[in-house]
């Protein structure tokens, strides 16, 4: 999914780079389904982000209170799995955001050659 929005936005960035762009309206109409594409796969990780730090907090609060090397395993791995996690869902955030300033500039570019 990294790859396929990277260079999904970077395509985004050429054209905008242009200074005549062909069939801008049907280009601003894929944007907006991307947008709502990648916003969907922000929702998931955030929800699954958010699942993983409730059982890492979880998992460490019964280790406190019942310290075994099974329970210290289970919230180290939950921990492994959660920054992974952070920052997969940090880089969809950032990346949808990016993708609405590039919708901005794409209506400024059509409402110019109005």
């Amino acid at each position: 999914m990294k790859k396929y929005m990277k260079e999904y936005i970077n395509k985004i960035d050429k054209i905008l780079k242009q200074k005549e762009i062909d069939n801008l309206d049907e280009i601003i109409s894929e944007h907006l389904i991307k947008i709502r594409f990648f916003s969907h796969e922000r929702l998931v990780h955030l929800l699954v982000t958010i699942l993983f730090a409730l059982l890492s907090l979880i998992s460490f609060f019964y280790t406190l209170s019942n310290l075994t090397i099974g329970l210290l395993l289970l919230t180290l791995l939950f921990i492994c799995l959660l920054v992974p996690y952070i920052f997969h869902y940090y880089f969809l955030e950032n990346s949808v955001q990016y993708m609405y300033k590039q919708y901005d500039l794409l209506n400024e570019k059509r409402n110019l050659h109005r």
